[in-house]
């Protein structure tokens, strides 16, 4: 606990924590030595603040070292730490280790795409990349949705670019769909939707019809689009869209109600 301290106020260098590697201590004590100060350094700091100290002294990828060679696992060194209290800990070497993963699966998704390889064969890939690098569905969405506008060369007139994105997303509705199979997931695509719309003025016009074509589609339900619509949307553009949305967002508000009604009746 006094190493964290005297780490979190800079009067030990993270270098220090080197000595944990040794074999001996990585298969009794360094894991729950580790546990106590980081615990210690964290509430003298935060995790964005121990964050930079371990990747000067080139930790920051080998913290699953701590661990006796059969349980270096990212799924074993989440669960440890979670369990113990370090939930940030836990959250930031998960990204470390799959940051690398996520990069390539956009790679080698885009260059599918540019291929024209058939959607069973990118949905396959995708999800056993999943499997195997523990990525979660509303990371995929957001790095499929990514994938979709950034392999195609937009229409730089603004009257011709909705109609362009329909047609692209009208094609690539399958693969979007095949990972909004969650809530949260479905959520995603919502804000990124959003968030690119705000980012080039020129999609800001066919956010609706996006959203439309999705639900349709079955890539969006009508539960996530509606809390998105009442409370999940993102402040960018915010005015601008919701506008755009009242028609249809209204409609499925009055839908719900109506079915919760129908429910209560034949109760």
């Amino acid at each position: 606990m006094l190493t964290g301290v005297l780490l979190a106020t800079g009067t030990l260098n993270a270098s220090t924590l080197n000595s944990l590697y040794n074999e001996n201590l990585v298969k009794g004590v360094s894991a729950a030595l580790v546990v106590k100060l980081f615990k210690s350094w964290i509430n003298e700091k935060d995790i964005n603040a121990v964050a930079p100290s371990l990747w000067k002294v080139s930790m920051d990828n080998r913290l699953m070292e701590l661990f006796p060679a059969n349980k270096q696992s990212i799924e074993h060194f989440t669960k440890y730490f979670t369990e113990a209290g370090l939930k940030e800990l836990s959250e930031y070497v998960w990204n470390q280790q799959t940051t690398g993963a996520r990069k390539e699966l956009q790679k080698e998704l885009q260059e599918q795409m540019s291929r024209g390889d058939p959607f069973k064969d990118k949905i396959l890939y995708v999800k056993e990349e999943m499997k195997k690098n523990n990525i979660p569905e509303p990371v995929v969405i957001g790095i499929v949705w990514s994938s979709v506008m950034s392999t195609v060369e937009w229409n730089k007139k603004e009257e011709l670019v909705a109609e362009q994105a329909i047609k692209r997303l009208k094609q690539y509705s399958p693969l979007l769909a095949a990972f909004t199979t969650q809530g949260q997931s479905e959520l995603t695509p919502l804000l990124k939707i959003q968030e690119y719309c705000y980012d080039d003025i020129r999609f800001m016009k066919a956010f609706q019809k996006i959203v439309l074509l999705f639900y349709k589609a079955e890539v969006l339900s009508e539960e996530p689009i509606l809390k998105w619509y009442k409370d999940a949307h993102a402040a960018k553009g915010k005015s601008v869209i919701l506008e755009q949305m009242k028609k249809f967002g209204e409609w499925l508000k009055n839908a719900e109600e109506e079915s919760e009604s129908e429910a209560e009746e034949g109760d």
